[in-house]
């Protein structure tokens, strides 16, 4: 059989492209059974927290039934989870999950399966789950520091599933599941990149729930992203806004976003018929597509002419921070 160069390339290419993560990088704190650390929280309990230097957690394949909490450090973070495949959620090994709501915890942040607190922080391949379900707010993930990634992730719950609340963060390539305001904060500048929200079985839902403030830089852009059921449920035409204002100033924006026909022609809702708090929002769209993307939107929302860049929301020098990994974008 004869193999041709542009073969050999796309051999080469789709091999670097799969690359798989089964083993841990050199000095990294190695979670597992077995292992040093048989619980991602103990791994985080040794890590130095006066280093200014990088620190690795990798995380063998098994599901991890534990709340992290990763408090402030002085230098970088990079927890890594077994995988076959580094650049797709789908092939994801590691699981975190638990099951705390609003109802047993005092605030939305102590409900996370995962709180992260520190600045310079990645997680690469992680799924991480609150397993709570419908009837309380009950977070996946609490992403309340700066200088945040998450790369080829799944976050798994029902209400509020993704708090997305300070500074500049980032989510690419990764996958976000809920009903009810399932990414919601107030003061995060949040990038969401090529990722795809599931949407539940509801009779009515929403994707966003901005809470941002006057003069405040909250911001969500949602670019190239997906927006359609969840594997397994069935969701009416029309059931999911693509976000309603937690906040009087509450902004999003989606550009160049796939929505399937879960998205109602208007787009965007009020918060309560009683208390719309539309008067101030900033609700955009850009180049969208699909059955989702036509109708008559809202009043209070807007189609703009140009699509929003990537370093209005993160900074112009967002390239060469250490929490952006170019390769996922």
């Amino acid at each position: 059989m004869k193999f041709s160069l542009a073969t050999s390339l796309l051999s080469l290419a789709t091999l670097v492209l799969g690359a798989s993560r089964t083993t841990a990088p050199s000095g990294a704190l190695v979670v597992g059974s077995g292992q040093k650390y048989s619980t991602i929280s103990k791994a985080v309990s040794a890590l130095s927290s006066t280093t200014t230097n990088e620190q690795i957690i990798y995380i063998q394949p098994g599901t991890y039934k534990e709340q992290v909490y990763i408090p402030a450090l002085k230098g970088p973070l990079t927890i890594y989870g077994s995988t076959k495949d580094t650049t797709t959620y789908s092939s994801n090994q590691v699981i975190i999950t638990s099951g705390f709501g609003l109802d047993t915890k005092s605030t939305d942040d102590l409900t996370a399966t995962l709180r992260v607190w520190t600045t310079n922080f990645k997680l690469y391949n992680v799924n991480v789950k609150n397993t709570r379900g419908q009837g309380s707010q009950a977070l996946a993930l609490s992403a309340s520091a700066s200088n945040q990634g998450y790369y080829a992730c799944q976050f798994l719950g029902f209400q509020d599933t993704v708090l997305a609340q300070q500074g500049t963060q980032l989510y690419a390539k990764s996958y976000i599941e809920g009903a009810t305001d399932f990414v919601f904060g107030q003061h995060a500048q949040a990038w969401f990149e090529q990722v795809h929200f599931g949407v539940l079985a509801a009779s009515q839902g929403y994707v966003t729930a901005s809470g941002r403030v006057s003069n405040d830089n909250g911001y969500y852009v949602i670019n190239k992203g997906t927006i359609a059921a969840a594997a397994g449920n069935t969701v009416p035409a029309g059931a999911y806004y693509l976000g309603r204002p937690w906040g009087a100033f509450a902004r999003v924006v989606f550009q160049s976003t796939s929505m399937s026909n879960v998205i109602n022609a208007k787009g965007w809702s009020v918060w309560q018929a009683s208390d719309t708090r539309t008067g101030n929002v900033i609700f955009e769209e850009y180049g969208n597509t699909g059955a989702g993307a036509s109708g008559t939107r809202a009043t209070f929302s807007k189609k703009i002419a140009s699509p929003v860049a990537i370093g209005t929301v993160l900074g112009s020098a967002y390239a060469s921070a250490k929490y952006v990994d170019a390769s996922y974008m």
